[in-house]
């Protein structure tokens, strides 16, 4: 991995510095349709002196032409905010100064575990395309991801279908950038999505292979989001087969009564986790930008955490359902799945937005910031009071010895860690079991009835058992599954059923706790090297309430337990609160580094 030089055409700025003269050249787009949406505020925008919340070399132009002035020049108020050294006169030292605020580098493009600004900053320079960015990761796809890299291992398998359009949407951001500049910080970044959002232009089988032919005339909202933001998208990633589980197996592209699983890629004789472990899996080894996945009862958290990634499960109304294949309405939300906290936020920031089709949205409204971006404050952490529980700690010894090191770090970084006792209501909280039986078949119809195409032959649990084209050792659980009653139903997950009222009294429990805590964020870890701890994971879905999750650090032989296995810190806040939880994760990820490429899926030759 390049350590990023975002700066413009630095070795020869640098040396137009030191001889005094300047030549800044001309811009040759158009000012960017930037309405609603800031780049990396503030770093990236406080200096912007053009109106498009950004620095561009416009920008660059405009200074060029103060270049002398001081505080008692008639155009000083334009031009104040970029006297970078303060010296009250605009100097060639302001003008290197401005450029490091642009996304721009001219400079070697790595594509292996290469951030959205890193990629922005390569296109914006012309070192790179979006074609040529997809084209890279079409050919890590065909290159790796079915193919054996480990002795013993198997294929990651974590890629149902690609895009066949893919190569043309990112023709057309590279035109866009050509007429408009950067209009948006998703703007021909390739996009693997979990096979459960609908889209377009690719099939959306849930991992079923049953549903093979589902090719919907529609995207799921999120997906129309990240369109908008002019993201491509590159692929379908595997999941275990209709969300379901944590071991990612499906049976989508095979003969009937097959099915494969999806590998780590850190160790391949390993699952990736669930239930989005394609796009875990994909993320982890460079095979798309950026990854999207839903989360029942840990499905992004999961993958993440057996993957070394930052995954988002936002709060439950922040992010729009329709279009995806449900699992448990009362729990489902989608999130981003990145390899960098950074990256997670520029995800999110495309894909909120109130929905009609997707009623809770509308409780988001006035509690989305303009952009999840400007929380990326490597110093969130000091003044944070952060509490934990400390029976969700656990016993296993690389969990416990990275934990350690968690605490160690939270307080290097001016946070205030406060051990909580676990009450007899919070363990309820942790005890209440997932919608996923008593759910799946009535969400699962709505779905079929608005969104299935027509040509699907299987449209009910029943069909999906007669078609043998599923995880056939799965099907005593559709059957159960099958079997539950509307009754059943509405007094589960009604308006008044138990589980909605255990999820309304988990959420009012854990924020109280926090109030009477006045805690910032309540941490625990996400897993145990490529295993869950203990409910842990239960507690973002049985609140509602958000969960940032990022990696903490690496197993040891020492330990005792798999040796190099990957284990993540959560972050939990109160609804809605997605901004500073992004904030405390970004400032743990800075000061850790954690995050390590997996060996096996270097650059191609």
């Amino acid at each position: 991995m390049r350590k990023s030089r975002i700066m413009f055409a630095s070795t020869a700025l640098a040396g137009l510095v030191a001889t005094g003269a300047v030549a800044v050249p001309a811009a040759t787009a158009a000012p960017a349709d930037t309405t609603g949406a800031a780049f990396l505020a503030p770093y990236y925008t406080a200096l912007d002196l053009t109106g498009d919340e950004q620095v561009t070399r416009a920008d660059l132009s405009a200074l060029a032409g103060h270049l002398g002035e001081t505080t008692t020049s008639p155009g000083w108020a334009g031009v104040a905010k970029a006297d970078v050294d303060g010296d009250g006169t605009i100097t060639a030292v302001d003008l290197a100064g401005l450029s490091q605020r642009m996304i721009y580098d001219d400079g070697p493009f790595q594509l292996v575990e290469a951030s959205v600004i890193d990629m922005q900053a390569a296109m914006n320079a012309g070192v790179t395309t979006s074609v040529k960015l997809t084209q890279s990761y079409l050919d890590r796809i065909a290159a790796y991801d079915r193919t054996v890299v480990e002795p013993g291992g198997r294929a990651l398998n974590s890629i149902i279908t690609t895009n066949s359009t893919a190569l043309a949407a990112a023709a057309a951001a590279d035109a866009t950038r050509a007429e408009k500049g950067m209009t948006s910080m998703l703007l021909g970044v390739p996009i693997a999505v979990k096979d459960n959002y609908d889209t377009a232009d690719m099939p959306t089988t849930g991992g079923c292979g049953c549903w093979d032919d589902n090719q919907t005339t529609t995207d799921a909202t999120m997906v129309a989001g990240l369109r908008k933001a002019g993201a491509v998208l590159l692929a379908k990633a595997s999941l275990d087969e209709f969300a379901y589980g944590f071991v990612s197996e499906f049976s989508s592209g095979q003969p009937a009564g097959q099915s494969l699983l999806v590998a780590s890629p850190y160790n391949t004789t390993k699952t990736a986790g669930g239930s989005s472990g394609g796009t875990g899996a994909a993320i982890a080894a460079n095979l798309a930008g950026i990854g999207f996945g839903t989360d029942t009862g840990g499905s992004i958290r999961v993958p993440s955490t057996y993957n070394a990634l930052v995954g988002i499960r936002p709060t439950v109304g922040l992010t729009s359902r329709d279009g995806i294949i449900p699992l448990a309405l009362s729990q489902d939300t989608g999130g981003p799945i990145a390899r960098s906290v950074t990256d997670a936020a520029v995800a999110l920031d495309a894909v909120t937005g109130v929905d009609a089709a997707d009623p809770i949205t509308s409780e988001q409204t006035g509690k989305v910031p303009a952009s999840y971006t400007a929380s990326l404050d490597p110093e969130a952490l000091k003044g944070a009071r952060i509490g934990f529980v400390t029976s969700m700690i656990g016993s296993n010894a690389t969990v416990t010895r990275l934990w350690a090191d968690a605490q160690a770090t939270l307080a290097a970084q001016g946070a205030t860690v406060v051990p909580l006792t676990a009450t007899t209501g919070f363990n309820a909280v942790l005890s209440e079991p997932s919608g996923s039986t008593n759910e799946f078949k009535h969400d699962l119809n709505t779905y079929i009835a608005n969104h299935l195409a027509p040509q699907v032959q299987a449209r009910s649990i029943a069909d999906i058992l007669a078609s043998g084209r599923n995880v056939v050792s799965r099907n005593s659980i559709y059957t159960s599954r099958d079997n539950v009653s509307e009754t059943t139903y509405q007094n589960w997950a009604g308006p008044t059923g138990t589980h909605t009222q255990a999820i309304a009294t988990g959420n009012a429990l854990v924020t109280q706790l926090m109030e009477d805590n006045d805690l910032d964020a309540i941490v625990y870890p996400s897993g145990t090297p490529y295993s869950t701890q203990s409910t842990n994971m239960r507690l973002s879905p049985n609140t509602g309430m958000p969960a940032v999750t990022v990696p903490m650090g690496k197993a040891i032989a020492a330990d005792n337990t798999v040796t190099g296995a990957n284990v993540n810190l959560e972050f939990l806040g109160r609804d809605y609160s997605e901004g500073q939880l992004i904030g405390l994760a970004y400032s743990f990820e800075q000061a850790t580094h954690a995050r390590t490429a997996p060996a096996f899926y270097g650059p191609l030759g």
